[in-house]
């Protein structure tokens, strides 16, 4: 029975061992390998009416390429907008000034993002600049809720038309007149 006690004890301590590996290899995982501040991106504002599902590190991409994620999200106590930081690769430090953002969604209900368009403009951003050309986050639900709910009723000039005791439509298409031929007979 003794020499069966350190081969239990050596599993078990493989056994953890193993896990706490494991644990780690998903610590690294989920910092998109991110460490620290991010001395290795420079700093972006934007400002946006609604930011829908957006949350902070949700990846910044230009034409579908991951450029850098959201550092942070603020309201302006001034104008209440949404500021949203972006933390954008140093590699990309030659963004044109006339760059979009505009809040997307990956697929029907995927994840937020933002994604940048970049323009013409020969001056590039500096660490710190406002992107000034901003869309707003699209809100599925509302979109649903006034497709549903305002196309349900007739015209207005219908509705009139029935108020007036008249009606809008034709005779013929009334069902007990058939139309008229009106070609002379001879």
């Amino acid at each position: 029975m003794s020499i069966r006690a350190p081969r239990i004890e050596f599993a078990v301590g493989a056994f953890l061992l193993l896990a706490l590996a494991s644990l780690l290899v998903l610590a690294l995982a989920s910092t998109n390998g991110r460490w620290g501040v991010g001395g290795d991106t420079y700093e972006l504002t934007a400002r946006f009416s609604t930011i829908g599902a957006l949350r902070p590190n949700a990846p910044i991409k230009i034409g579908g390429v991951s450029i850098g994620h959201v550092a942070k999200i603020d309201v302006d106590p001034v104008k209440f907008d949404t500021v949203v930081t972006l933390a954008v690769n140093k590699r990309y430090d030659k963004l044109p000034a006339d760059t979009a953002a505009s809040i997307l969604t990956s697929g029907l209900l995927g994840e937020s993002y933002v994604n940048l368009a970049p323009g013409g403009d020969p001056e590039t951003l500096k660490p710190g600049d406002e992107l000034y050309l901003t869309q707003s986050a699209v809100d599925l639900i509302q979109l649903v809720g006034k497709y549903m709910f305002s196309g349900g009723g007739a015209k207005p000039a219908d509705n009139a038309a029935q108020d007036a005791g008249q009606t809008a439509v034709p005779d013929y298409l009334q069902g007990d007149t058939a139309p008229k031929d009106e070609t002379p007979t001879p």
